[in-house]
């Protein structure tokens, strides 16, 4: 008799509570062993639903870190350095990657640009001690140019 999919298996199940490891194993070897219907799916399910969240906040995570950084640049030019050029490129090209990996993952950048903007202006108002008036209300940055590589703002 076949189980049903919500059936799994009480190893599968104790497996993916207690040895997190062992359980992608072993549903990875039925997987290539043509036995899907022995895999515990419903377990795998939420994986991968909770690999695509992940993606998505580390991409929105590196925009924020980015936009504070492009902040900094342009509004306390004073203090550019080489480790701010580093942290610049790194986040765009720990962004360039993901995009690489994940290209429907843009549409992120996009729509939650205003909020991420929301966010680096109240991290660059704690990091340089400058007033909120300081920055824009609205992104002065472009999109394509925020993940331009060798796009560094001039100073405002």
């Amino acid at each position: 008799m076949r189980k049903e999919y919500w059936e799994v298996s009480m190893d599968l199940k104790t497996e993916y509570e207690q040895d997190f490891y062992a359980w992608i194993n072993h549903n990875v070897s039925l997987l290539r062993q043509g036995q899907a219907g022995k895999v515990d799916i419903v377990h795998i399910a939420e994986e991968l639903e909770s690999m695509g969240k992940h993606d998505r906040r580390v991409l929105l995570s590196r925009l924020q870190v980015l936009l504070m950084y492009l902040l900094k640049w342009k509004y306390q030019a004073q203090f550019q350095g080489r480790s701010w050029l580093a942290t610049i490129d790194h986040q765009r090209d720990e962004i360039e990657q993901i995009l690489i990996d994940s290209p429907s993952l843009r549409n992120a950048l996009s729509d939650t640009l205003p909020d991420i903007y929301k966010k680096a202006v109240r991290d660059a108002k704690r990091e340089t001690g400058l007033p909120e008036k300081t920055f824009p209300v609205l992104c002065p940055f472009e999109l394509d140019s925020i993940l331009c590589q060798g796009y560094y703002p001039e100073a405002g």
